[in-house]
């Protein structure tokens, strides 16, 4: 088995978000701190915090193609063709044979929308499960948006989805990038999606977890780092990227938005839900022993950090051991303005600061009234983006249940 040493960049990027359907919408959006979460009438459950998406549903598929497929196929498709766009692989098979391509979603559940609504409907039949869709079992396979995307764009390479809990969206970027290095694809195509707001089986259980935030404002709902926060606010969306080697990406004088140059996955093997300091310090070392970067050389931190009480302050905890004397490495935390976009956060999260390498802005972290005192990090940007950043490496956190640890890092291209 042979491993490539080539260099793995990322040329496009498509992208659904609580507040915005392009990249160019979405930075603008963060850099100001602008939240468009909103309250939602959830069946069974009622209203309830939530980031919600509206963008051109039927721009590259017909509705009825829709109604047959998810909603996460929905926006994964939507994404797909956006990222492709972007790149300039538009028609795709001008640069890449479709046996070559491969795409991998990141998600974090996948059928719990269908279930539900099939549920709801056998209901109105007094539960006679004749009424039961055909339709149910594609839909709810694991592999189904990834599918979904390759059947849109006639991909016939590899497509599986990576279920990581909210690790997904970065362990499928770099799931792309070791299949790129093993040489089983030419290009790929990944991200991570969520339909979770279909769910009200996702509210109740964070409920039930005194983990669901709640406020007068939905806008403010969720609050990361502040003394008064109280859980998630769960959000849909999604991101794919384009990503290609770099002697490819040059070939055809792509534009790049950055090298993926250190990753690392591990797991606590502690705990259902709690998270452990220890191992995710331990995740973020090993990214930067792979990417061959010492602490100090990471100009930004994103941080994975939802809202929740103990959640917040165990991240809080892995970044001062490792980042402890590091005075030019800020710190922002995107769910404070589109919320927990669940298997689609490392995604969004990623694509929305990616744009700091050019434009030296750190978005803020919002919501902050009174920081607690145990979520003190130095150069944590609060409430008001930071200009004139010189922004060459940015680490992306993504942490989920069962003890799943991610740390993606991406340097500035230069050209060297």
């Amino acid at each position: 088995m042979s491993y490539s040493s080539d260099r793995i960049v990322i040329t496009g990027c498509g992208l659904v978000a609580p507040s915005a359907n392009t990249l160019a919408e979405f930075r603008e959006k963060l850099i100001a701190g602008r939240s468009e979460i909103t309250s939602l009438d959830l069946r069974y459950f009622g209203p309830a915090p939530a980031g919600v998406c509206h963008f051109p549903e039927t721009k590259y598929r017909k509705n009825k193609e829709n109604r047959k497929g998810t909603r996460a196929g929905c926006i994964g498709v939507y994404c797909a063709y956006e990222a492709l766009a972007d790149a300039g692989l538009t028609p795709l098979n001008d640069y890449y044979q479709p046996s070559r391509i491969g795409v991998y979603t990141g998600l974090t559940e996948h059928g719990t929308v269908e279930t539900e609504n099939e549920v709801y409907a056998i209901s109105q039949y007094n539960y006679d499960t004749s009424y039961w869709t055909h339709h149910h079992n594609p839909r709810t396979v694991l592999n189904n948006p990834a599918g979904e995307i390759t059947m849109s764009l006639g991909v016939t390479g590899p497509h599986y989805s990576i279920g990581a809990a909210c690790a997904a969206g970065n362990a499928s970027l770099i799931q792309a990038a070791q299949m790129l290095c093993l040489g089983e694809v030419d290009m790929a195509l990944a991200g991570g999606l969520s339909e979770s707001v279909g769910s009200f089986g996702i509210f109740a259980s964070f409920k039930a977890q005194n983990a669901l935030a709640q406020a007068a404002d939905p806008r403010k709902a969720s609050r990361p780092f502040d003394v008064s926060r109280d859980g998630i606010v769960i959000s849909e969306g999604g991101c794919m990227f384009v990503i290609e080697t770099l002697t490819r990406a040059l070939r055809r004088g792509a534009k790049i938005y950055g090298e993926i140059t250190g990753y690392a996955i591990n797991s606590d093997a502690t705990d259902f839900v709690l998270p452990n300091p220890a191992r995710q310090a331990e995740c973020m070392r090993l990214a930067l022993d792979r990417a061959g970067l010492a602490a100090a050389e990471i100009s930004l931190i994103n941080t994975h950090a939802t809202g929740t009480k103990q959640g917040d302050v165990a991240e809080c905890v892995a970044i001062r051991e490792v980042f402890a004397d590091c005075p030019a490495t800020y710190i922002n935390n995107t769910k404070s303005i589109i919320g927990h976009a669940m298997g689609a956060a490392g995604a969004l999260e990623l694509a929305g600061n990616l744009p700091a390498f050019n434009d030296g802005i750190i978005h803020p972290t919002i919501n902050i009234e009174q920081l607690d005192p145990e979520c003190a990090l130095d150069n944590l940007v609060v409430n008001k983006a930071r200009h004139d950043v010189r922004v060459t490496t940015i680490l992306n956190n993504s942490f989920g249940m069962m003890g799943i640890n991610s740390a993606l890092i991406v340097r500035k291209y230069d050209g060297n």
